[in-house]
């Protein structure tokens, strides 16, 4: 049975099939339009070096015939022959597009599908449809790539302009077009069967495509070139909408465009607004909308408003679209921008250095991005919170977007300028390769686990911590204690010392011994803790 991938999925090709003479299907149409089917050979840099491994329709083979364009047939609009055991050592990335030729954009597209064939049997397909494209007119449909074995991946990834765009993209040159060769008669054996009146069972099955429509929500693509839209004015960290606005908290770093003051991944509004993603008040004398989702109560629905419908959509308009509006991805042209209090979202075009994250944090990416293990030893593999666990690391690079989320934690983002912060190593979410790191430990007797991990982060680039509600940033003075638990981060000129100097009430912990583990801070004026709304 054929594996059904998703857009991003990667698998060894020996995990799909023991063999290497595979038959690749491409399946694409669009009322009205017409479609170049293209396979690109390029070398370890993912460029073009040799024009004789771009295979199309004006070039149906390479030279040693390891690449071979076979035509339309078994159900599919373009197919290839590729001998894995044939291709020479210098190409490493097969990549599969679709161009289209003339007017016209990827999202009128009806359902399609890259698939691979083997023995006569498909063995893995990525099924696509036009919604998920908006103006492009290419797109990467699947690659495959030498990583120690043969590997594929689908790609799925959207390009504005077409196959000229797409041919300098990867390195080449355009050439003036000549006569295409006429399309071989027969597939080859290792192809399916040929069938002269319906495709086989495992192609799409014929039926009239779709109208041309534009899709309701899509995402930018890496080459589509992004409009930064500027999001809701959010009322003050961690305030209602209804209450006034309270006093900035200190600041304890700066996220990119951050005004001095300000808490990080807040914007400044001049009055109180309502909390993130919530539509503002009614108009005065107007009687204010539901929560989002929620119908009005009975009998305050506005005039000529059907009974039941859910309100405080949008004034732009009705509907999906004008509801989904709320919750668009926030692009500011920065390398790092929050999308909310919980999410990040990290720009790898910008910047050029990779991002090291917790592993599992990935919540979505778009792009061509890898991601890779960060190695072993004690740098690479964390260890957290004195529990015994470790934090382990995934580096990711490419040219695309990563969203990053972890347990519905608050998320902050600290830029360094060439100063230094420490962080708790559980209080860790992601930052910037460039930035100069290591680990410390504070041992102390009583401390769970034996001891507290911390890293200490320096140099010019940006740290995302994650804490447990709103933190609050605390000047160091001579007799500032810390829970250990609560701790988030601390100015890395300040001396911790592991305290157990406070005591409580004797009857407040019926049989405890009255005596507490703690954190003490010492440091010059300047110095600060962040600490957490948070206990064990």
């Amino acid at each position: 049975m054929a594996r059904e991938f998703q857009r991003g999925h990667k698998a060894k090709l020996s995990d799909l099939t023991p063999g290497t003479d595979l038959y690749v299907g491409v399946q694409i149409a669009a009322p009205g339009l017409t479609f170049d089917i293209s396979c690109f050979g390029l070398d370890a840099n993912e460029q073009l070096s040799d024009d004789r491994y771009f295979i199309f329709f004006n070039q149906p083979k390479s030279p040693e015939e390891s690449i071979q364009l076979l035509g339309a047939q078994s159900g599919d609009t373009e197919s290839f022959r590729v001998t894995l055991d044939r291709i020479p050592a210098a190409i490493q990335k097969l990549s599969f597009t679709a161009t289209i030729d003339g007017p016209g954009q990827m999202s009128q597209v009806g359902p399609g599908y890259i698939r691979i064939v083997a023995g006569g049997e498909e063995v893995v397909r990525y099924a696509f449809t036009g919604s998920e494209f908006t103006t492009e007119r290419a797109v990467m449909l699947g690659d495959f790539y030498l990583k120690d074995v043969w590997r594929f991946a689908a790609v799925g990834q959207g390009f504005d302009g077409g196959l000229e765009a797409l041919l300098k993209n990867f390195g080449g040159e355009v050439a003036e077009e000549e006569e295409a060769p006429a399309a071989p008669q027969a597939a080859p054996g290792f192809a399916p069967p040929a069938q002269a009146t319906a495709p086989p069972a495992f192609a799409a099955p014929p039926a009239p495509a779709p109208a041309p429509q534009q899709p309701m929500h899509a995402a930018p693509t890496i080459a589509a070139p992004l409009t930064p839209q500027a999001p809701p004015a959010p009322a003050p960290y961690g305030q209602p909408g209804h209450q006034p606005p309270q006093p900035p908290q200190p600041q304890f770093g700066q996220v990119p465009g951050q005004i001095p003051g300000q808490h990080p991944g807040q914007p400044a509004p001049p009055a109180p607004t309502p909390p993130y993603g919530q539509p503002a008040p009614a108009p005065y004398g107007q009687p204010a909308p539901a929560p989002y989702g929620q119908p009005a109560p009975f009998g305050q629905q506005p005039p000529g408003a059907p009974q039941g419908v859910p309100q405080g959509l949008p004034a732009a308009g009705a509907g999906l679209h004008a509801a989904l509006q709320l919750y668009k991805e926030t692009a500011t042209g920065q390398r790092w921008t929050p999308q909310n209090k919980q999410l990040m979202r990290v720009d790898l075009t910008m910047g050029g250095a990779g991002v090291l994250a917790r592993q599992g944090s990935m919540v979505m990416y778009q792009g061509k991005v890898d991601f890779g293990y960060k190695g072993a030893g004690f740098v690479g593999r964390v260890v957290g919170n004195a529990t015994g666990q470790e934090m382990q690391l995934m580096r990711c690079t490419g040219r695309g977007q990563v969203f990053l989320a972890e347990e519905g934690s608050y998320l902050h983002p600290i830029e360094l300028q060439g100063d230094a912060i420490c962080v708790s190593a559980e209080s860790v979410l992601a930052f910037d390769e460039s930035l100069q790191y290591e680990v410390r430990r504070v041992e102390g007797h009583g401390i769970p686990g034996g001891a507290l991990f911390t890293m200490q982060f320096q140099g010019t680039g940006t740290v995302v911590i994650k804490t447990h509600g709103t933190p609050v940033v605390l000047p160091v003075t001579p007799t500032t204690f810390a829970d250990c638990n609560a701790v988030v981060a601390w100015s890395a000129a300040s001396q911790v010392i592991v305290s157990s100097q406070v005591r409580l009430r004797r009857n407040a912990y019926p049989g405890h011994s009255g005596e507490t583990v703690n954190l003490q801070f010492r440091g010059a004026p300047g110095n600060f803790i962040v600490v957490q709304p948070y206990e064990v």
